[in-house]
């Protein structure tokens, strides 16, 4: 293995840079060159190619600027030299004491999502500020590393450094994507106890936060409160409603919005197509896509279109959703994709659906699941068969479905038939006796869901036992009759079990929300 040291020996370093392209020393910028060198590298995974880079920084005189040594790390580990790239690392921090440098390289190591790494960094520090904590808190946020971050918080708390307003927005943002109320109260109510002023940036994340972790009312309350004279907090308000499924009500802000004179953005039409994508309001939303252009001036992004199909596909527009993807000015990602590979399961379109698989460049095993899916809604087994086969030929697992639900401050996570946890012996009592009060009420399994062409009895079992299921039953368990519970899930929530779930709640008059992937389901 090539080591640091041996890059940098004199020999090494004319014999590997003389081997880059010639008009390498004819740019007038070969800074912007190397890095170009080293996306390149870290995209093929050729490191060769990154010695040869690294050589080149070392000959240049290169070794003081972050965002180099930033691509150089990143270019690395992506080839899987991580020692090379700790070595850079160390490197670094025996040279430099200059705190604004680390800073930097800090915050351009985790710009390049080098998390593990950025960590070495920050540990080697001999001095941290609040910048320093602001870059590694709102970097693994980014990251979506939340429970990392949530975790530097603790750390920073425990230090001689106070957070301020940036720190909180990016706590606040992590405890939203976590989901959980309780890391929320404790957020905000430090903010409070530390007087942090507040400013936009905190109110849009204090918002969205409540939004996120099921507290919509709250939410509102803080947006009734607060300065609104910037899109963000607008924006925060429109997408907290649009995940709650009160689309509605997000029209309605977006109309107070235009009254106070607030110009919408492109965030803005995203929610907005959202919000009456998940409630059906196609008119509704048709207009708002029109007006983005002919009153905004806003061009349609592709997480418009990508709205829009959504907002058709549901609606059961699916040749319509087809046509807007084929009509679209940019190429279609792979999310616009499995959007309509979504509704072909729903409306069962096995050929459309075969269509939507092919243009999917990175196939995960949920894709191949939709398809399954609806092969098996129409009984042909075969197809859903030689599906499953291609996966296990593909080396595709199944993404697990996941539930948490949190009581008396501690979290409780399920998988789909787990029997793991120390009361599943009275877990499953509790969920046997909901089953049993569903089916007396006509509760009727969806067995068309399940893959596998077998009796009624094994299709009816398996459905019994996912991870939402026992998550609610958990919670039935455990709470006090007339609690609400609110459950968290990974994947979106299956047909049947939202079914299932609508019943039980009526059934025990109690109000269970079940946050999936995409939205919170409320069932009151």
């Amino acid at each position: 293995m090539t080591s640091l040291r041996s890059i940098r020996g004199g020999n090494a370093q004319r014999s590997v840079a003389s081997q880059l392209p010639f008009h390498f020393s004819k740019l007038q910028d070969p800074e912007l060159l190397i890095r170009q060198v080293l996306e390149s590298s870290k995209r093929a995974g050729d490191f060769q190619t990154a010695t040869k880079a690294h050589a080149r920084i070392i000959t240049c005189g290169y070794w003081a600027r972050p965002p180099l040594l930033a691509s150089l790390i990143s270019a690395y580990v992506r080839c899987h030299q991580i020692s090379l790239a700790e070595r850079v690392v160390h490197h670094v921090t025996g040279w430099c004491r200059n705190l604004l440098t680390l800073n930097i390289f800090l915050r351009d190591l985790l710009s390049a999502g080098q998390c593990a790494v950025a960590r070495k960094l920050f540990d080697k520090m001999p001095e941290r500020d609040v910048v320093t904590w602001n870059s590694m808190i709102g970097g693994l946020t980014r990251n979506g590393r939340f429970y990392d971050a949530l975790a530097s918080f603790r750390d920073m708390l425990a230090s001689d450094v106070e957070p301020d307003g940036f720190t909180f927005a990016s706590v606040f943002t992590s405890c939203a994507r976590v989901g959980f109320l309780s890391h929320a109260l404790w957020a905000h109510g430090l903010m409070i106890e530390k007087k942090i002023e507040p400013h936009f940036i905190l109110n849009a994340a204090l918002i969205d936060m409540y939004a996120r972790c099921g507290k919509i009312q709250a939410a509102r309350e803080i947006f009734d409160s607060v300065h609104r004279d910037d899109v963000s907090v607008w924006n925060s308000m429109i997408n907290g409603l649009a995940i709650h499924g009160h689309a509605r009500d997000a029209i309605t802000v977006f109309s107070k919005m235009e009254r106070e004179k607030v110009s919408p953005d492109s965030i803005t039409f995203v929610g907005i197509l959202t919000a009456c994508s998940r409630c059906g309001l196609v008119e509704e939303g048709r207009m708002y896509f029109d007006s983005m252009r002919s009153r905004y001036s806003i061009q349609p992004e592709i997480q418009h279109y990508g709205a829009m199909v959504d907002l058709l596909a549901r609606a059961g527009s699916v040749d319509e959703a087809y046509a807007m993807i084929k009509e679209m000015p940019t190429k279609p990602d792979a999310a616009i994709w499995r959007t309509l590979l979504s509704s072909c399961r729903v409306f069962k379109r096995p050929r459309l659906g075969e269509v939507a698989i092919a243009n999917i460049p990175r196939r995960e095993s949920g894709d191949y699941v939709l398809l399954s899916n609806t092969y098996c809604s129409l009984t042909k087994w075969d197809s859903a068969a030689k599906m499953r086969n291609l996966m296990k030929r593909k080396g595709v697992g199944k993404n697990c479905g996941k539930s948490w639900i949190e009581f008396a401050g501690e979290i409780h996570q399920f998988r789909s038939g787990d029997r793991s946890h120390w009361e599943t012996e009275a877990l499953y009592e509790t969920l046997d006796d909901l089953i049993k009060r569903t089916k007396m009420a006509g509760f009727v399994p969806s067995m068309e869901l399940v893959l596998m062409d077998v009796a009624d009895e094994e299709k009816e079992e398996n459905l019994n036992f996912h991870s939402e299921k026992l998550a609610v039953a958990y919670g039935v368990l455990k709470s006090s009759p007339g609690s609400e519970i609110v459950v968290l899930k990974n994947l979106r929530i299956c047909y049947d079990c939202h079914c299932w779930i609508k019943l039980v709640s009526r059934i025990l008059s109690r109000t269970i929300v079940v946050r999936d992937r995409l939205r919170f389901h409320r069932f009151e």
